[in-house]
Order: C-alpha cells, then sequence, then structure tokens
C-alpha cells in the first residue's frame, strides 16, 4: 500500500515537472532564473533576519527581567532597525514573485493558446469529447492557480525548510536535556523540545490530510461547475435573439439555475470540509501558542532558564513547529494547487493525444498538387462513432465551373463540405487540391468577430489588408451600403445584423478575399430571394473565374453541374449530373 502511495505520488510529481520545466528551459530561462534566484536570495535574507529577531527577543525580555533601562531602549531601536529592513525586503520578495508569476503566466498561455489552436486541436477536442469540459477556463484560469500555487508553495517550502535547518539548532541549544527518573533509572533526552515540536507536527499532518482529504475532489468539481455556469450565461447571450423569439426564457432560466444549484450543493459540501479543517488547524495553531511554554515552563520556575531564554526558547519552538507544520497550514492551498493541476493534466494530455493523432492516426489526406482541379479520390467520411455516412466517392471540381451539392438533411453534405476544408479527421481518402490554390468556405451561419466593422469584414485577414474603398465597394455590392460609413464603429455584430444581413457580410467578405475556389454551405439561404440573386450576380461578376460549389435544397442556389447525396443501405453514394 505505502510502495503504492509512493509511485502514485512519485508519478505525479513528474507529471507537474513536465508541466513547468519548459518555461525553464525556454527564451525567457535567463530573466526567469535570475527572478528566482533574487526571490530565494530575499527570502534567506529574512530568515536570517528571523534568527536575529529570536536572538534579540532574548536579550530584550533579560533587559526587562534585569530592569536594565539603557539596553531596554538600545534594543527597541534595533529593533526598529531590523525590521524596517524586515519590511522592504518582504515587499520586495512579494513584487518580484509576482512578476515571475506573470511572466510565467503569459509564456504558458501562449503555449497551450498555441497548442489548442495549432492543427485545428480546438475543433478535434470538440468532436472527440474527451472529458476536457471548458478549455477557456483551463487555460484562463486554471493556468493561473498553477503558476500562482506552484511559485507560493514551492518557495514557501524552501523558505520552511531553511527555517527549520536554521532554528533546530538554535531551539537544540537553548533548551537543553531534559532529565527525569523512569523505572529507578535516570532518562535523558537531548534539546527535548525539538522532539517536542517534531512529534507535535506529525499528529497535526496525518490528522489534518485525514480531515481535509476530501477538499481536493471537491476543489476540482468546483472549478468545473463554475466555469459551466459562465459557459451557460455566455451562451444565453450569444443566442439571445434565438431564445426570446423562441419565448426560452423559462427553459433558459431552469437550466441556469439548475446549474446554479450544483455550484450551491458543492460549495455547501467545501464550506463543510473547510470548517472541520479550519476548526482543526486553527485549534492546532492555537495550542502551539502555549504549548512551548507547557513544556519549557518548569525548568523557568526552578530558575534553570532566564525569562529571555523562555520566551527564546517559545519563539524558536514556534518557528520550527511552524516549519514541520508546512503541510497543515497548507493543506487548503495544495487541495487547491492540486486540483487545478489535475485539470490541467488532463487538457494537456488530450491536447498531446490529439496532435499525435493528427500526426498518426490514419485519416483524410489533403495534400497539394500540380494539377487545375481539385479532386476526392476514395472518400469516405464518417462520424465520431465511427458509422459511415458516405463511403468511397470520387470527383473532381473544375476551375472556373459551378456545382450544386444536393440530398436530404444529415446526408453529409456540410461534412463533405468539411473533409475539402481539411478539418474533418473521420474517414479515409485522398483529397488533392492545386498547389497554391486559395480556398474560402461560408458556412451557413457566419462568424463574426465582436470588432469594428472593418475588422469583421476582413476575417480573417487582419485590419488594414483591404483598403476602405474596396471594402465600401463591397458591402454596396451585396446590398449593405449603408453601412459603408460605419467602419469605425465596433459592435457585436451577431447581434446587431439579421441573419440575411450576417449572410451578405460573409459574401463581402468572399468579394475581397477574391478564392480560387469559393464553397457556398447554405450561405444565402436567410436572404430573401432577390437579395440572394444580388448576392450570386456580385459573386458572377465579381469572381469570374472562380470555382463556385454551392450546397442547397431542391432547386438550389446556382445553376450548374450537380452532384447528388443518394441514401442507400444507411449511407449515401455521390451521384454526379
Amino acid at each position: 500500500m505505502e510502495a503504492n502511495v509512493f509511485i502514485r505520488a512519485r508519478s505525479f510529481l513528474g507529471k507537474v515537472w513536465n508541466l513547468a520545466s519548459p518555461y525553464w528551459r525556454s527564451e525567457e530561462r535567463g530573466t526567469a532564473w535570475a527572478l528566482l534566484a533574487a526571490i530565494v536570495a530575499i527570502s534567506m535574507g529574512l530568515v536570517y533576519m528571523l534568527v536575529l529577531l529570536n536572538d534579540w527577543q532574548r536579550q530584550f525580555f533579560n533587559a526587562i527581567e534585569a530592569r536594565q533601562y539603557e539596553d531596554f531602549f538600545a534594543l527597541l531601536l534595533y529593533f526598529s532597525f531590523l525590521a524596517a529592513v524586515f519590511i522592504v525586503a518582504s515587499v520586495y520578495r512579494t513584487y518580484l514573485q509576482q512578476m515571475l508569476e506573470m511572466r510565467w503566466r503569459i509564456w504558458l498561455t501562449k503555449q497551450y493558446l498555441g497548442d489548442w489552436l495549432g492543427e485545428q486541436a480546438f475543433y478535434r477536442l470538440e468532436l472527440a469529447g474527451r472529458g476536457t469540459d471548458n478549455p477557456d477556463q483551463r487555460i484562463a484560469e486554471d493556468l493561473r492557480l498553477f503558476t500562482s500555487n506552484t511559485l507560493a508553495l514551492g518557495l514557501g517550502l524552501l523558505r520552511e525548510a531553511v527555517t527549520l535547518a536554521s532554528f533546530v539548532v538554535i531551539l537544540w541549544h537553548v533548551s537543553g536535556p531534559l532529565r527525569f527518573d523512569l523505572g529507578g533509572s535516570a532518562v535523558t533526552i537531548p534539546g527535548y523540545m525539538v522532539w517536542a515540536a517534531l512529534a507535535y507536527a506529525i499528529v497535526g499532518s496525518v490528522l489534518t490530510h485525514f480531515v481535509g482529504r476530501p477538499l481536493i475532489g471537491l476543489n476540482f468539481r468546483q472549478e468545473r461547475v463554475e466555469a459551466d455556469l459562465r459557459f451557460g450565461l455566455v451562451r444565453l447571450r450569444e443566442h439571445a435573439e434565438g431564445i426570446a423569439l423562441y419565448r426560452g426564457e423559462a427553459p433558459e432560466r431552469r437550466s441556469l439555475l439548475d446549474r446554479l444549484e450544483r455550484v450551491r450543493e458543492n460549495w455547501w459540501a467545501l464550506m463543510l470540509y473547510t470548517k472541520r479543517l479550519g476548526t482543526f488547524t486553527i485549534g492546532y495553531n492555537q495550542i502551539a501558542v502555549v504549548f512551548p511554554y507547557f513544556v519549557a515552563g518548569p525548568r523557568y520556575f526552578t530558575g534553570a532558564i532566564t525569562l529571555g531564554e523562555l520566551t527564546q526558547i517559545a519563539n524558536a519552538f514556534g518557528q520550527v513547529q511552524s516549519s514541520l507544520s508546512w503541510f497543515v497550514d497548507s493543506y487548503g492551498a495544495l487541495a487547491n494547487w492540486k486540483a487545478s493541476v489535475d485539470r490541467l493534466l488532463t487538457f494537456h494530455e488530450a491536447l498531446q493525444e490529439t496532435h499525435r493523432e493528427i500526426r498518426e492516426a490514419p485519416a483524410i489526406r489533403r495534400e497539394p498538387a500540380v494539377a487545375p482541379a481539385l479532386c476526392a479520390e476514395d472518400l469516405t467520411l464518417a462520424l465520431p462513432d465511427g458509422r459511415v455516412i458516405l463511403a468511397d466517392a470520387s470527383f473532381c471540381l473544375e476551375p472556373g465551373e459551378r456545382v450544386v451539392v444536393t440530398g436530404p438533411s444529415g446526408s453529409g453534405k456540410s461534412t463533405l463540405f468539411r473533409a475539402l476544408a481539411g478539418i474533418w479527421p473521420f474517414g479515409r481518402g485522398r483529397i488533392v487540391v492545386p498547389e497554391g490554390a486559395r480556398l474560402l468556405f461560408l458556412p451557413q451561419k457566419p462568424y463574426i468577430p465582436i470588432a469594428s466593422l472593418r475588422e469583421a469584414v476582413s476575417f480573417p485577414a487582419v485590419a488594414g489588408t483591404y483598403s476602405d474603398d474596396d471594402i465600401r465597394a463591397a458591402l454596396d455590392a451585396v446590398g449593405l451600403g449603408g453601412f459603408a460609413d460605419r467602419l469605425d464603429e465596433t459592435q457585436n455584430w451577431s447581434m446587431r445584423l439579421s441573419g440575411g444581413e450576417q449572410q451578405k457580410l460573409a459574401i463581402a467578405r468572399a468579394l475581397l478575399a477574391r478564392p480560387d475556389w469559393l464553397f457556398l454551405d447554405e450561405a444565402t439561404s436567410a436572404m430573401d430571394p432577390a437579395a440572394q440573386r444580388t448576392a450570386l450576380a456580385a459573386l458572377a461578376a465579381r469572381l469570374p473565374q472562380a470555382t463556385v460549389v454551392s450546397i442547397a435544397h431542391g432547386e438550389g442556389e446556382l445553376a450548374g453541374r450537380r452532384l447528388a447525396f443518394v441514401p442507400e443501405n444507411g449511407m449515401a453514394r455521390l451521384a454526379a449530373g
């Protein structure tokens, strides 16, 4: 049992090291190590200041006991000097630690954002559902907690270890031996206060772990339920119009209240165990105040030690006991830290597994080639659960032609577009894309960032890629000329524009981007017939050389060659016409 616990602890710490170590080997390692060295040096200096204050306490109370007036005031001045140095050092230790914490957090966040967005792992994680709920919370909140708590706990442990080493020597020396008779034999315990502090801390640590162990799981769950509630609120904001049109406030309220109830239930459990842990640790620390006087007091009353030595023993015992009780005092922070680390580890492992699958797992190959046409060869499309929806399809899309993809809803038309875009990982086959060709895919529901109208129309290109005159001309061509003077206006345009206007904006993007291959996934379905004709006429006039492939139902949106999804034996085959 003990061996298993040791193995699990070693494995966990190894994983933590894998999370933490890249920063300390990165391009920022020089600054990072310099800041860490400065923090450690200041911390060691503060420990030395505590040793000086411990000796000052002995001299001060001896001066009081001997009624030495001059020594009393001299020691007060000495204390003022020590206190001033201690305050300045403590402030700068905190300042430098916060600086290192932020630099580490920013670096880690950039790395995780790169891994999450790289190779479209964010999309595959959502498709695969690997149990990595709320990745936004893991990147924004768990990384903050990881860097903050790792530094605080690590430096705290180092500081307490040095404090322990310093004050054990003092306590061993000033406490002296304890002598007593046991069964007629004389027993001597050298440095008995050290053994008393050790026994006190061991008992406290064991009981603390027993009382507070459930906090680790509860903190992990609290992070998840809080993130679920925030996500539900964001979803409500994003889909405010649809919910309002459906009069769906009541079910949304029930859903949010259910999530809030899960927050409340877990919080009450956290409160219960925090109360139990707090009751024990506060009592433990309060008893520690009088414990050294209880143990060492008899020697003072027998005249073996002076009042100053008694207070020095009590202070040294407090420092030793506090250092040995680091686990007790830090248990709540350790529980929070482990919860954040566990969430980061699952997210990190899911990202690593996703990128490994992208590199190694059989999938649809998308390759450039020196060829005029975009072709699919033996293309099979499957769902994440493995069910095949299109088998062994082969076709070519020639330059400049118009192609309409038809078929029943749910037959796989949009999935075909995802495969052609290179973002659908489930299936097999080969897609050959003309080398250097520019492809643009317009979904039925366009993505519009919360930004200026100029940035929204230019997306995915950065603002400034297109001139304002070109942007105004594109907006006018699709029937959005009334917005031409609002390019600098920042809005949540998804809320301000109707569905048809959002699709017009997406068509304007295509006019600006001038792709060689344009794929429309019912990208004009929300427009009225006149607006649809205007948009398609603008595409035909401004992109005469582009291949335009459109998903449509019934008669379709474009005239041209047809590719039809024909249901057959629970899947579909692709028929050209």
